[in-house]
């Protein structure tokens, strides 16, 4: 990847809304791409500039592009329980487009909680709707919990998904991140170190040191200006 020393071990992927940028992604030698979606319209529109039809529309050329340049493609749904505008999501509408995205070749749908409003009885609720009732292997989902604390609310959610089977759980270095559409209600991604520390107290091994994490997390932070918002951060303080 361009500007980047690369790293054995390290999958180098890219978000990719259209074609367009599909051609910069490839152009960069990403080993792998993302397209992202939402389960409300009006998220969608803010955020990708369409309808969920319309980035359906968008998503097939990009993904058979994909394949012809042996490149896996990853889906992201927002707003699985929650939207900021539209309010709660019925979880057999958050399934039907998860389910969708996998069919379209998807190899892994990240269900993104992006205003944090997610509960472990309502994770649990989707997680089963996916698995029961439109036969989604839970081998094809991660969970994607952002927390409008920066506390315990994501952790809680993810130990959930996990009881449940989910193995594969999305975050963030600090809690960087988040959304413009979704601004001051959830800053970003739960912070990684956080979720490494509960897998510890779980015995499930990482093979991730946390404190090295917790040390690139305290850089990038103050390089943005901006607080590590891990509760390990505030721990080891």
């Amino acid at each position: 990847m361009r500007g980047i020393n690369r790293h054995e071990g390290i999958i180098y992927s890219a978000l990719v809304p259209n074609m367009t940028g599909f051609k910069k992604a490839l152009d960069c030698q990403v080993d792998e791409i993302a397209v992202f979606g939402a389960v409300s319209e009006t998220f969608c529109k803010k955020n990708i500039n369409c309808s969920i039809e319309d980035s359906f529309k968008r998503f097939t050329p990009v993904i058979e592009a994909a394949k012809k340049a042996n490149l896996r493609v990853r889906g992201y749904v927002s707003c699985i329980i929650g939207c900021p505008y539209e309010g709660p999501i019925h979880p057999r509408k958050s399934a039907s487009i998860i389910s969708r995205m996998l069919t379209m070749g998807c190899y892994e749908v990240s269900l993104g909680d992006t205003i944090g409003s997610g509960s472990p009885d309502s994770w649990r609720t989707l997680i089963n709707m996916c698995y029961q009732e439109f036969g989604i292997p839970l081998s094809k989902m991660a969970v994607h919990c952002h927390d409008i604390s920066g506390g315990a609310a994501a952790i809680d959610n993810i130990e959930a998904a996990l009881e449940m089977g989910i193995t594969t759980i999305d975050s963030s270095t600090g809690g960087i991140g988040g959304c413009p559409y979704a601004d001051g209600i959830a800053r970003g991604n739960v912070p990684t170190e956080d979720v490494i520390h509960k897998l510890n107290q779980l015995h499930l091994n990482t093979g991730v040191d946390v404190d090295k994490v917790l040390d690139a997390g305290n850089f990038i932070c103050k390089i943005l200006n901006i607080q590590n918002i891990s509760r390990y951060a505030s721990l080891k303080h």
